[in-house]
């Protein structure tokens, strides 16, 4: 079979290696789609601390049951599926709370385990032990199913964030999982939502596609002064900082309503992560700040439930289909945001 796997900051090697076979506890799935991310296009230029390689990347996964390893029960061959990424413990005191989002044990497909860029993956016993894979609904294609794994995170984002019935919502950044915000947002009852972003030809295009009650270009306006006029200068009740800007991030404070929430769901470049809060501002106007740390597994299935019945479409984010051969160009479109989602097909 045909893998991408990662040798070295730059090197992903496209190899032969042959098909595993599912051990104890074990599903073995033939992959049909795995897309992509920007945290992909970081692994292949920096490397990651949890990937000793060489390493198959790969972690939006959707694919079918080829076999089943010794005492799984439940699936067969056929059974079109989708696979969380991050893969909590289960046992350890932030999982018996509840919040395995911040498990102390997470591992990670395509990090600590072989991921989606192959042809066949195994799926080891830990993902089904905590239910970790998920029926494709009748309806939802492959590609389509392989972005409940951003779509999940944006869930735990949003549901930490509160956002709920006639919000005024502004999501900063447009690259896929800031399309995806406008969408669950909106589902989840906003009144209005605002996207803002830097690059006007990226902000086009996600305008267009996921059409946002209005569209801000943050290297030509004053993001600010822009939400305040479109909000009567009350401010919006949640903005969303689905980007890496530590200038983001402080815009962000600035432009919510007394009340208001603000998600830090963007991770900052690790040797600049500081950013500056006015306290004062915070505490006379009772603003919450909060963090978001990718999905649970219920979280991943509550996201394929929310593709299958509509409420957030995805079908029309995914701007290129490409197949494993071509994952070069794939994480050139991400990097140089020349597309919205990049699906690998293998």
């Amino acid at each position: 079979m045909k893998v991408a796997r990662f040798y070295a900051p730059g090197d992903i090697r496209l190899e032969d290696a042959p098909e595993p076979e599912p051990g104890p506890g074990e599903l073995k799935l033939r992959i049909r789609n795995c897309s992509t991310c920007g945290t992909d296009v970081k692994i292949f230029r920096f490397g990651h601390h949890h990937i000793v390689p060489p390493r198959v990347m790969g972690h939006e996964i959707a694919g079918e049951v080829v076999a089943a390893g010794e005492g799984v029960t439940g699936w067969e061959a056929g059974d079109r599926v989708q696979v969380i990424a991050a893969i909590p413990d289960g046992e350890c005191s932030e999982c018996r709370r509840g919040r395995m989002t911040v498990c102390n044990a997470q591992e990670s497909m395509g990090y600590h385990y072989d991921g989606g860029f192959a042809e066949y993956m195994i799926v080891p016993a830990k993902v089904l032990k905590v239910n970790g894979v998920n029926r494709i609904p009748d309806g939802v294609s492959f590609a389509e199913a392989s972005l409940a794994e951003p779509l999940a995170c944006v869930l735990n984002g949003q549901e930490l964030a509160r956002v709920g019935e006639g919000d005024d919502v502004v999501v900063f950044g447009s690259g896929p999982v800031g399309c995806l915000h406008v969408r669950l947002a909106r589902a989840r009852g906003a009144a209005r939502v605002f996207l803002v972003e830097v690059n006007a030809e990226r902000l086009a295009q996600a305008a267009a596609i996921v059409k946002p009650d209005a569209a801000i270009d943050g290297g030509a306006a004053d993001v600010v002064e822009e939400v305040l006029g479109l909000t009567e200068g009350r401010g919006a009740d949640v903005a969303i900082t689905a980007a890496a800007s530590g200038a983001a991030q402080e815009q962000a404070q600035r432009l919510v309503a007394p009340g208001g929430r603000v998600s830090l769901f963007g991770g900052l470049p690790k040797d600049d992560p500081i950013i500056s809060v006015d306290a004062n501002r915070v505490h006379y106007k009772e603003l919450s700040l909060v963090g978001a740390n990718g999905s649970s597994p219920a979280h991943n299935a509550r996201a394929l439930e929310m593709i299958g019945s509509g409420q957030v479409p995805v079908e029309d984010l995914i701007t290129h289909r490409l197949p494993l051969d071509s994952l070069h160009e794939a994480l050139d479109l991400v990097s140089r945001g020349a597309a919205i989602k990049v699906t690998i097909e293998p």
